[in-house]
């Protein structure tokens, strides 16, 4: 991906002119120094000025309000059930409406395709929330036979994250937001006079919200202003991707593309908990059925140097793997990310050492992942005031 300049339309390829790719919150926060960069056909901030580290820390002890590229895409009609239990390696008929799951796409060889979460509006009405990918072509391709539709609701997401993001939400919606929207709940609320779609999940492994427009019904800077006001006593931030980015590597979240791709199985990526062997029919089951494939993707805590994607990792002289992602940590002091290493071994506990560009070779410590909350009880427990 490359970057963007903000303020400047002319440098907008023409190809993502349309209503999608320039967010309709871009003027509520864009200035001088806004950097944007584009997944799923949307521009985003990738950096907008801010100090990262204390839009990081704005995160983990306040709240940190995000404009984020993730596409919803509609699913609906009287076969919906059954293609996206082709599509997807869980099985979601008992799924209730109100709730989301997180999902797998495989490839018809077992790699991982596309990860997302599938929320379910009503009996026979979804939607599956994707950052980048073919989707689109992918649904089509395994769409013949089924009574199925896809439409784009136009919705634009902003994430709201944070242990303050519960007691903004709840005065953002006047109240109708409480503690019993559970991990994973979603429901429609009225925020600014207006209705959009609200769910209890997020990008940071913190307690968190995604708020989805409703399209151009959605006066998006009255959206902006309800949310920046109401976060206003609880010091919240308006903060870029980087500083989410920095949390979802400590929470050993995955990006698709870059941390996994069709080169991996599930199980190489520390996925298999999300493949359902009793939905008998997915595209990639088959090749599953007798898979041996073991662990290969750790992290790494690098003191005084950050490895960056592509890095190099050697074992005993000998190249082992690369990185996927790397970042600097503010609460390890020092260089984090994943590794992909090129077969699995009892790599967690190891030193090795990270090949930079200028060729000097740095130590990392290979750890297990998330970095920090393995029993993820930040996003799924509400901070006790106080």
């Amino acid at each position: 991906m490359s970057d963007v300049t903000a303020l400047d339309p002319a440098r907008i390829h023409p190809v993502f002119a349309g209503s999608n790719a320039l967010s309709p919150f871009h003027d509520c926060y864009a200035n001088q120094k806004t950097v944007l960069r584009i997944a799923a056909g949307r521009f985003f901030a990738h950096h907008n000025g801010e100090d990262v580290a204390a839009a990081y820390w704005a995160l983990r002890r306040d709240a940190a309000l995000y404009d984020v590229p993730e596409r919803p895409v509609e699913i609906s009609g009287s076969d919906a059930i059954a293609f996206l239990e082709r599509v997807f390696a869980r099985k979601i008929g008992s799924m209730a409406v109100g709730r989301g799951m997180y999902m797998l796409a495989l490839a018809h060889d077992g790699g991982l395709f596309m990860d997302g979460i599938l929320f379910r509006l009503a009996q026979d009405r979804f939607w599956f929330v994707h950052p980048d990918g073919d989707l689109d072509t992918w649904f089509l391709a395994h769409s013949n036979g089924y009574d199925v539709h896809f439409t784009d609701p136009q919705s634009r997401v902003l994430q709201l994250q944070g242990p303050k993001s519960l007691a903004i939400m709840n005065a953002a919606s006047e109240g109708a937001i409480t503690q019993s929207l559970r991990y994973f709940d979603a429901c429609p609320a009225i925020i600014a006079g207006q209705q959009v779609y609200v769910s209890r999940t997020g990008w940071s492994g913190e307690l968190g919200y995604e708020i989805y427009t409703n399209g151009s019904d959605t006066d998006c800077p009255r959206l902006w202003n309800r949310l920046i006001s109401c976060g206003a006593p609880h010091n919240m931030v308006f903060a870029s991707m980087q500083s989410i980015n920095i949390r979802r590597i400590e929470a050993g979240i995955l990006d698709s593309g870059s941390d996994f791709d069709t080169s991996m199985k599930p199980a190489e990526a520390g996925l298999s908990r999300f493949v359902d062997m009793q939905n008998l029919g997915f595209i990639g089951r088959d090749a599953l059925m007798d898979d041996t494939s073991n662990l290969r993707l750790h992290g790494f805590i690098c003191k005084g140097f950050v490895p960056v994607a592509g890095s190099e990792i050697y074992a005993d002289g000998k190249a082992a793997g690369f990185v996927t992602t790397g970042t600097h940590s503010p609460h390890f002091k020092a260089g984090i990310g994943y590794i992909r290493f090129a077969h699995a071994d009892d790599w967690v506990g190891r030193q090795l050492h990270a090949k930079a560009a200028d060729g000097q070779m740095h130590v990392i410590d290979v750890v297990a992942l998330p970095f920090y909350d393995r029993e993820k009880r930040l996003p799924r427990f509400i901070p006790q005031a106080g």
